[in-house]
């Protein structure tokens, strides 16, 4: 049975999404983009900014189901708290959306999208692109992200399938 899976790579100055549909293991990008709030506009105005997009992508793509990058450690704490914020809007989108939300750190995304944990960000591009059999990398960076996310989620829900249905 086919699958729309909608990754996010969250974050406050810029969000990325994507949308991958997964059918009997073949994968292929429905969308991508980003949500790109403004420096010097209030905080609560940039998360108010990021759900509203984002509901308006959950609306327009209706995925059956949806995936958050997890929070990795950061030296830089102003930042860390940024990506936080960003994610607990998107979690918030999704749950709004009647979702379930599946987290993954950039470890398990890697894994999944390249076969190896320490991949390059360059490397995870490359894969999405070839994965998804695009033409060119998505751009922005963000975007490019959200897909090896949606791709993670897509593989990873798959296995859960198939064990839940031995069990």
């Amino acid at each position: 049975m086919a699958q729309l899976v909608m990754g996010i790579d969250p974050g406050t100055a810029t969000t990325g999404y994507g949308i991958v549909r997964e059918d009997s293991g073949h994968l292929e990008c429905v969308g991508f983009g980003v949500v790109i709030t403004q420096s010097g506009v209030p905080l609560e105005m940039r998360l108010d900014s990021i759900y509203r997009d984002l509901i308006a992508v959950l609306k327009q793509y209706k995925p059956t189901s949806a995936a958050v990058e997890k929070l990795f450690f950061q030296r830089n704490v102003t930042s860390a708290m940024a990506v936080g914020q960003g994610r607990g809007v998107a979690l918030l989108a999704i749950a709004h959306s009647g979702l379930d939300a599946a987290e993954y750190s950039p470890l398990q995304v890697k894994q999944a999208v390249t076969g190896y944990g320490k991949a390059s960000k360059l490397q995870v591009q490359h894969m999405v692109g070839a994965l998804l059999n695009l033409e060119s990398i998505p751009k922005p960076d963000d975007a490019a992200d959200a897909l090896a996310v949606a791709i993670c989620h897509a593989h990873s829900a798959k296995i859960v399938e198939i064990i839940g249905t031995q069990a």
